[in-house]
């Protein structure tokens, strides 16, 4: 593959994570209720989902995937399905008192079911397959590497990008929210709005036409 080609596709993939979108809302959302581990977290399972992808496209999982189009529909369904339960879950997590301490100890327990959350999160999101479906193979040239590197090359880019750009939304969320968290009456607030958010994510993703 041609540097120009990586470097354009390394461009697309900074303008699209910059586009406001479920995605990024999904980062707010962990990096205000989980502060900056949180963040980091959910964009460390992000990258690692997207890492499932890349080999499955290079595997060729994805062109199985568009010869049986309701394979599509059982991921959008699932995938809702389970920010349904992350928005129920944050709003129990809202009504519970919770004291400093109770959060320090948590905190690590925290991050690694938010780490878990987001990977499935990702895997569950048929808009990834797409992507890998109709925008990266515009960027695969005929003759030269294998068609399966060329994928994992790009797909590496993606993961780099996505991991560094999710990380500072995650972490700009959490720093937000520790800085609030400091009046206890906003614990609650935040958690609320990241449930509103996860809520949200589930009914666009049920009501959108892929």
């Amino acid at each position: 593959m041609e540097l120009g080609l990586i470097l354009g596709f390394a461009g697309a993939c900074v303008v699209l994570n910059l586009v406001p979108g479920p995605g990024m809302m999904f980062m707010i959302a962990h990096g205000m209720a989980g502060g900056r581990r949180g963040g980091v977290a959910a964009a460390l399972g992000m990258a690692s989902g997207t890492v499932v992808h890349t080999v499955a496209a290079a595997l060729g999982l994805s062109a199985l995937l568009r010869a049986a189009p309701a394979a599509l529909e059982i991921v959008k369904i699932i995938g809702a399905v389970f920010l349904l339960y992350l928005a129920v879950m944050t709003l129990v997590s809202a009504r519970r008192s919770a004291t400093p301490f109770a959060l320090r100890t948590n905190a690590r327990t925290t991050a690694r079911r938010t780490y878990v959350s987001a990977v499935f999160t990702n895997l569950a999101n048929p808009k990834v397959v797409l992507f890998y479906l109709a925008f990266v193979p515009q960027f695969l040239t005929p003759g030269g590497w294998a068609v399966s590197a060329q994928i994992l090359t790009l797909g590496t880019v993606l993961i780099a990008i996505g991991l560094a750009m999710d990380s500072a939304v995650g972490i700009a969320a959490g720093t937000f929210s520790a800085l609030l968290l400091r009046k206890p009456k906003f614990q609650r607030r935040i958690k609320e709005f990241s449930a509103v958010i996860f809520g949200g994510l589930a009914v666009r993703l049920l009501t959108e036409n892929l």
